[in-house]
């Protein structure tokens, strides 16, 4: 007969209990989200009024929902590489659309908010930083004085000093990405990056109509093609960034293609110029006095930004890279 002795029992005890155990839990992953407003949800309820137009619903809450980790979104509208990420901002777009008495507070660097214990970091940056909205305003006047006809914004970026000074600030955006995307890796040496592309605007013009403020107001339909073009152009040089310095890319642009704000209904995720505003509860946006001049229906100026269903789209996307990098689902 095998005797035992009390020590022995002990230890065996304790062995099996031990195998019994559950397993502790994971620890909790520190993801920070850096960008602009396409990052941030402009205009989709309910956001904060700070400045920033951060959105409850952008794609950073809802893929941080998702994967059950710890969110510091950091995004704002009207970010630039620099003036933004790199730098502190001091220009505010909002929403709101109007500033309080004496303006907004300047917002630190975004990449202040990355730090060695940071596991993941999403980045929505580059459409600021070649002045799209400069481009979409101009689109817009040359429209407007051509009275619809032909593709003088196309004309004036492709030849001459518009062409020369686009291509400065794409240069310009290359080579700020390079700087970014090595301070985001001296800054969280082990953290996953991944770039965050734009979707889909105006991949097709067979459904807008000038004029229509709740598309694309005067740019006309030969100079929409050339505006697809230069996002393309934008999303192209985001990857190939992001793989020279060694971070991920979610391209939002092919799974978009067909829902831009040419669309209607459902299909649509983008927000035209001049649109209602999507997202839960009553928030509004007191229009500026330009917003209320413009001759249209709508709640707000809400500037080709995606609509709750675009970021709900971008979340879908941004998830499933999430995970990939080692993000996962608790």
């Amino acid at each position: 007969m095998i005797r035992l002795s009390l020590a022995t029992t002990t230890a065996a005890a304790a062995l099996f209990a031990t195998a019994l155990a559950p397993p502790a839990p994971a620890a909790t992953l520190d993801y920070v989200a850096l960008g602009d407003s396409y990052s941030a949800g402009s205009f989709v309820r309910p956001w904060n009024t700070d400045g920033c137009g951060r959105s409850q619903h952008d794609y950073p809450h809802q893929a941080a929902r998702r994967l059950k980790v710890k969110l510091t979104d950091v995004t704002c509208s009207a970010a630039e590489v620099r003036a933004g990420l790199l730098g502190p901002q001091s220009e505010l777009k909002g929403p709101p659309s109007v500033p309080p008495a004496g303006g907004w507070a300047s917002k630190p660097a975004q990449a202040a908010a990355v730090s060695a214990s940071t596991d993941l970091v999403t980045v929505g940056i580059g459409g600021n930083s070649v002045g799209f909205v400069d481009i979409l305003e101009a689109c817009a006047k040359r429209g407007l004085a051509s009275f619809g006809t032909g593709s003088p914004c196309t004309s004036h970026y492709t030849r001459g000093e518009g062409a020369s000074r686009l291509d400065e600030r794409f240069a310009s955006l290359e080579a700020d990405l390079t700087a970014l995307l090595k301070d985001l890796h001296a800054r969280a040496p082990r953290a996953k990056v991944a770039v965050v592309g734009y979707p889909a605007i105006v991949d097709e013009a067979a459904g807008c109509s000038w004029g229509s403020w709740h598309q694309l107001g005067t740019v006309t339909k030969g100079d929409m093609p050339w505006l697809d073009a230069t996002e393309r152009r934008v999303n192209t040089l985001l990857k190939d960034s992001a793989r020279r310095g060694g971070a991920a890319f979610v391209d939002t642009y092919a799974s978009s293609a067909g829902h831009g704000v040419c669309t209607t209904g459902e299909r649509r995720w983008m927000y035209g110029i001049k649109d209602s505003l999507t997202g839960p509860g009553e928030q509004s946006d007191p229009p500026s006095e330009l917003c209320r001049s413009i001759p249209a229906q709508g709640e707000a100026c809400t500037a080709l930004y995606p609509n709750l269903r675009g970021a709900t789209h971008q979340a879908d996307l941004v998830t499933a890279a999430l995970t990939g990098l080692g993000a996962s689902r608790r």
